[in-house]
């Protein structure tokens, strides 16, 4: 005789979430696995755990209504002839044309050019929108090599060799027919409606010896003018930063595993690399191992979102950082306004993610013309320059809280940690003592 406890509740398994059980009986029925786009939705240590220690008495803080805080950076400066300089530390990461709309490229160049900073081109090709409104474009060299051709990499500002991304180290993208238009196709050399997945290595070399040829045949093909980034995603950032370095780069971009993606495995979103605040210090300590630190620039991305994140990125010693997700809901992805059409698609605005079925409401990624035509580039771009001008502007007065004059003065004893796994990754002491797990002692 089986008996039921009136007075308890019936408890969920933990480990059997109702998410979980969601995912096996969607399996079950369809056999595939689930590709979808954005970044993890699990919760990781990531820069919320950190806080900075403004100036007392100790550190004597600026006045920001007199006393200027610099946040220019200049990235390339190793062994390109024309080196990038920035107004802003704050970058557009790449994000293809194909995953992206047409419209929505040209607001991101136009918005980056407001702000004065830099903008990326993905897989896929350079457009002439995006060339054409932005000050400054870089060029990224992928696997796939779609659309790669020497004329756009001399048009390019600075070229991005990707190796990997946060949010799927060592495997390839997707982009699925239905955003494979005519024009896509032509610029990929694709054929039309067919799903084409990215490749996951380069096809002409296997290891950092093969890489450092690659650079240098690329710097012949630039004249040496443009500055060469390697990106790479957070899995193994000590040995990818210095193996980079040693073959070449004038800039390492380090992608943590809260970055984004257009389209890829699910499994991979969650479960492959390391979060965004775990990879920092690794990278900071192999530039600083070779003397290279500050020489070879270290861009970080992955889940930036404030100026605050900025703050702290740049405090455990990066010299810029890129945002994708975030300065595509500033063009207006994901925004309320378009609710009644995310719920017709099964989803709701904040949890949209399905950007390769290519029926975005927002016209943001989407080859759809009419969805398309409803981003209109001139205001998105406004948008995104007014985001970038907030978050520089949080950046500064926190640095000014902290007595520094650049945003590059920022420094790691300028931080504390609020739990035990942000210190032990961030290297950065606990709240209120002056250890961190690893460090020894009290």
């Amino acid at each position: 005789m089986s008996y039921h406890n009136p007075y308890t509740p019936p408890r969920k398994s933990a480990t059997f979430d109702d998410h979980t059980l969601a995912e096996i009986r969607r399996a079950a029925a369809t056999g595939i696995y689930d590709i979808r786009g954005a970044g993890t939705k699990r919760k990781v240590p990531h820069f919320d755990d950190l806080l900075f220690l403004g100036a007392s008495i100790s550190r004597y803080p600026l006045e920001g209504y007199r006393e200027k805080c610099d946040t220019t950076v200049v990235l390339g400066s190793r062994h390109a002839k024309k080196p990038i300089t920035l107004k802003t530390p704050i970058t557009i990461a790449g994000m293809s044309f194909g995953a992206l709309s047409g419209n929505a490229k040209e607001a991101l160049g136009r918005g980056a050019t407001l702000a004065g900073t830099s903008t990326t081109t993905g897989d896929g090709g350079m457009t002439d929108e995006e060339r054409g409104h932005s000050q400054t474009l870089v060029y990224q060299y992928l696997p796939s090599r779609y659309g790669m051709n020497p004329k756009d990499l001399r048009r390019a500002d600075a070229i991005e060799v990707v190796v990997g991304q946060g949010a799927k180290p060592g495997g390839g993208g997707m982009l699925l027919g239905q955003k494979i238009s005519d024009r896509v196709a032509n610029m990929r050399n694709l054929p039309k409606g067919i799903d084409q997945r990215s490749a996951c290595r380069h096809p002409d070399w296997t290891g950092p010896d093969d890489l450092e040829i690659k650079i240098m045949e690329l710097r012949e093909i630039t004249d040496w003018e443009k500055p060469i980034y390697v990106k790479v995603g957070g899995a193994r950032p000590y040995y990818d930063t210095a193996l980079a370095v040693k073959a070449g780069a004038d800039v390492v971009v380090l992608d943590g595993m809260q970055g984004g993606t257009a389209a890829t495995q699910d499994v991979f979103i969650e479960n492959v690399g390391m979060p965004t605040l775990a990879c920092i210090r690794p990278a900071v300590q192999a530039l600083q191992d070779l003397g290279m630190h500050r020489k070879v620039q270290l861009i970080i991305s992955g889940g930036i979102r404030s100026g605050a994140d900025v703050a702290k990125a740049l405090a455990l010693g990066a010299d810029a950082v890129a945002i994708g997700t975030a300065a595509l809901v500033a063009l207006g992805d994901n925004d309320p306004k378009w609710e009644e059409e995310y719920q017709k698609l099964g989803t709701t605005a904040g949890a949209y993610d399905d950007w390769h079925e290519g029926k975005d409401p927002a016209g943001i990624t989407t080859q759809d013309p009419e969805l398309a035509s409803r981003l209109d580039p001139i205001a998105a771009g406004r948008r995104l320059a007014n985001y970038l001008k907030v978050m520089t502007l949080e950046a500064q007065t926190i640095a000014r809280a902290c007595g520094k004059n650049h945003l590059h003065n920022l420094e790691p004893e300028d931080l504390c940690a609020l739990t035990m796994e942000a210190a032990a990754m961030a290297q950065i002491p606990l709240a209120g003592t002056n250890w961190y797990p690893g460090k020894g002692g009290f």
